[in-house]
């Protein structure tokens, strides 16, 4: 099955009433995981490289890394450069075999912000690319505080600025290790009411399975993207594969054994948000 784009698989996802998990990758090895689990469940994903993955891994081996895995799958699988911070770094992505970018001009004036997405949205859009935007900053824990998204600054960029998607922050917060029940419906209510393109809640790992499956099933939300989550279950398996086979000392064999409780992850995440 060929790589899908944000369009792609956003759009069924609105309709249907479920959402797809934005899944962030930092390497060949997880990636493969969680494309596993996705063919395990029958739907599709989005394969994210953030800023830290990209310092580790240069865009153009991380991109085709991605593609590959997409070419390859049996499912939809979308190839998504995330929290790219300016125009080049986007540009990079669709160069490199990304099928999705996103700009993030959260911090920017709103004019600004929608002046950029657009003309790099046009340039996607011509080469069969999507573009996520993101209005409003969404913050981090123990890091830099969150500013919701003004409905109004909402509005004119989901008429504006030609983008697939647009990132909400309505109390989501990025690396946030315990579940909050900090979302704020009336906010993305307001959201909704004045947009009409698919949104997408960063910070997922700290939504609980139970408000993930009520934004997937009553409203616009039908992506979230996942990382820290991940992250500690990888963790968790990776000290307990080295306490109980002190012997091991190969990296391959490490990470073989550590990837069964990846996928069983996602697969966890995947049952929470899809039709699956």
């Amino acid at each position: 099955m060929t790589a899908a784009t944000l369009a792609d698989v956003l759009e069924p996802a609105i309709h249907g009433r479920y959402a797809i998990a934005g899944l962030v990758v930092l390497g060949w090895e997880d990636a493969v995981a969680f494309v596993e689990a996705a063919e395990e469940a029958g739907c599709a994903i989005i394969l994210q490289a953030g800023p830290g993955c990209r310092a580790h891994t240069p865009v153009p081996v991380i991109g085709k890394m991605i593609r590959y895995l997409a070419d390859q799958a049996r499912v939809p699988v979308v190839c998504h450069l995330d929290h790219g911070y300016t125009v080049d770094e986007c540009r990079s992505g669709i160069d490199h075999g990304f099928t999705s970018v996103m700009f993030d001009g959260s911090k920017l004036p709103i004019s600004e912000n929608i002046d950029l997405t657009a003309g790099l949205a046009e340039e996607a859009h011509a080469a069969g690319v999507s573009v996520e935007g993101e209005v409003g900053f969404v913050g981090y824990a123990d890091g830099a505080a969150s500013a919701f998204t003004d409905p109004l600054e909402a509005g004119r960029f989901d008429r504006e600025s030609s983008a697939d998607a647009i990132a909400v922050s309505v109390g989501n917060v990025h690396l946030q290790i315990e579940k909050t029940d900090g979302i704020d419906f009336e906010a993305l209510k307001s959201i909704e009411d004045v947009t009409s393109k698919p949104l997408v809640l960063h910070g997922g790992s700290g939504i609980p399975p139970e408000i993930r499956r009520r934004l997937a099933r009553q409203t616009r939300v039908c992506k979230f993207n996942l990382g820290t989550e991940l992250r500690q279950s990888f963790g968790v398996s990776l000290r307990q594969t080295l306490e109980e086979q002190p012997e091991i000392f190969d990296r391959l064999a490490i990470l073989k054994s550590t990837m069964p409780a990846m996928r069983a992850s996602v697969s966890e995440i995947l049952g929470t948000i899809t039709q699956a």
